[in-house]
C-alpha cells in the first residue's frame, strides 16, 4: 500500500517481495502464493519467476512480474483511488484490510488510511 501519484515507482518497489513470493517460498510444487498467482492467470509468469529466483536472479525474477498482477493486488495510487479501492473492499465484504505499506511516507500514508475506515 502507497498513496502517491508516481504510481509506476510505487509499484516498482514492491517487485521484489513479489519474486520472493512467487519465486522463493517453497519449493517447486510446494510454493502457496506461486500457485495463487497461477490460479490468478499468470501461470507462464510465475513459473518462469520462480526459475529465475531459484537460480540466483532475483532482479531478472522481480522484472518479471506482471504490472497488472501489481495493479490487482495492491492498494497504491493517488489517494482517491486508494480511497475509492477501499470502499470497494467495504461493499464486497472485507473486514479486515491488512496494509504493508511501501511508500516513502509510511505513517502518513497509515493515517490516512485510518482516517478512511
Amino acid at each position: 500500500m502507497a498513496i502517491g501519484d508516481d504510481v509506476a515507482e510505487l509499484r516498482e518497489r514492491l517487485r521484489p517481495q513479489y519474486a520472493l513470493y512467487i519465486g522463493g517460498m517453497g519449493a517447486p510444487g510446494r510454493n502457496f502464493y506461486l500457485d495463487v498467482v497461477v490460479a490468478y492467470g499468470y501461470a507462464d509468469a510465475a513459473a518462469r519467476i520462480q526459475q529465475l529466483y531459484l537460480s540466483g536472479r532475483k532482479r531478472e525474477a522481480a522484472a518479471l512480474v506482471p504490472d497488472k498482477l501489481l495493479e490487482q493486488t495492491s492498494l497504491i495510487g493517488p489517494a482517491p483511488y486508494v480511497k475509492e479501492r477501499i470502499a470497494a473492499y467495504r461493499e464486497s465484504g472485507v473486514t479486515i484490510l491488512i496494509a504493508d505499506p511501501v511508500g516513502s511516507d509510511a505513517r502518513r500514508d497509515l493515517e490516512q488510511i485510518r482516517n478512511w475506515l
